[in-house]
């Protein structure tokens, strides 16, 4: 009977022969670490970009996104727990679906872009890299929406072939990950460092939780740390909290905390704070951070209007917005 040690995330699971790991969806088979959920998608879709959401990266486009069962997180107000806090054999999956075959589904349906999402894209690491090796190849763009709970050099790895990622800081509160997501801060942290580093385009999303995360001196701090390890430029969005999973007894955020959490980001220095899951606020749009001129006009995950100039800069005083634009 031989243990095998999960090297990929912080939790080093020592899996025993015919065991899971934590994600559920990694087992030792004869003394072989096994990605069980390999080619077996259990969710596929056409999304938009700013579903997401990267607000920065190819903005108005189609993403092609898949995801397996699993997760390494087990966060009490998941809103994909049904995807995530399962393992692949207890999940139907949609068809097999070799790396080669996503590809090119994906440029049949004119998507520029493959997006690995919903459940956690880094437990199933192996899926991810080769796909998006075979993407890169073909001209398609690879996004990755993750939490970011993954040790460092197999995400140093990974940014080979990826173009962007929104990573889902839960809080600035290693309290808060312990308790209600099973996991630490650090990790998260140093992963976030490690994609600024590789030069992979990150936007970052915090779900506001009242009474959990809600704590303007939380969001100071949390932003504070973006402006100062990421840079002042990095895209923030604070997205609306609504009852799921095990937290069916909390009320949705109210409309004005994000507000206030919004503009003690801003008070920080960072350039690019966006409300999300309030559709039809002046917060969904992106504005020039020099002269304040409305670039692009959203409503929910649709664009308006588009006011930039190629190449990202402001019409009106001609400054360069971060992001990769068409």
């Amino acid at each position: 009977m031989t243990t095998v040690v999960c090297e990929l995330c912080p939790r080093y699971c020592a899996i025993p022969d015919g065991g899971a790991g934590d994600c559920r969806v990694r087992i030792n088979l004869d003394g072989k670490l096994i990605a069980t959920t390999f080619a077996r998608p259990s969710s596929v879709h056409i999304d938009p970009m700013e579903k997401k959401p990267l607000f920065h990266f190819l903005p108005g486009t189609s993403i092609f996104s898949i995801a397996t069962a699993g997760c390494n997180l087990h966060c009490k107000n998941c809103q994909n727990w049904q995807l995530s806090q399962h393992s692949g054999e207890e999940m139907d999956t949609i068809f097999k679906a070799p790396p080669e075959l996503i590809v090119k589904t994906a440029i049949t349906q004119s998507c520029s872009s493959i997006a690995y999402t919903y459940s956690e894209p880094l437990i199933f690491y192996e899926y991810v890299n080769e796909t998006a090796i075979i993407a890169h190849h073909r001209g398609l763009k690879n996004v990755l929406v993750t939490a970011g709970y993954v040790n460092e050099t197999p995400l140093r790895q990974l940014c080979k072939n990826l173009d962007a990622a929104n990573v889902d800081l839960k809080a600035f509160d290693d309290n808060f990950y312990r308790q209600v997501c099973g996991a630490t801060l650090k990790p998260v942290l140093d992963a976030l460092v490690v994609l600024r580093q590789e030069e992979v385009w990150l936007e970052i999303t915090n779900l506001i939780i009242p009474g959990l995360n809600d704590d303007l001196s939380m969001v100071r701090r949390m932003a504070t740390w973006i402006r100062d390890e990421l840079g002042k430029d990095t895209p923030l969005h604070l997205s609306r909290f609504s009852p799921q999973y095990q937290m069916r007894n909390i009320p949705p955020t109210p409309s004005e905390a994000l507000r206030r959490s919004r503009e003690e980001a801003m008070n920080v220095g960072l350039e690019h704070v966006y409300v999300g899951n309030l559709p039809g606020d002046d917060s969904e749009s992106t504005y020039c951070p020099i002269d304040g001129t409305l670039l692009i006009k959203r409503y929910g995950f649709t664009i308006q209007n588009y006011n930039l100039l190629k190449g990202g800069r402001c019409p009106t005083c001609k400054h360069k917005i971060s992001g990769v634009w068409l």
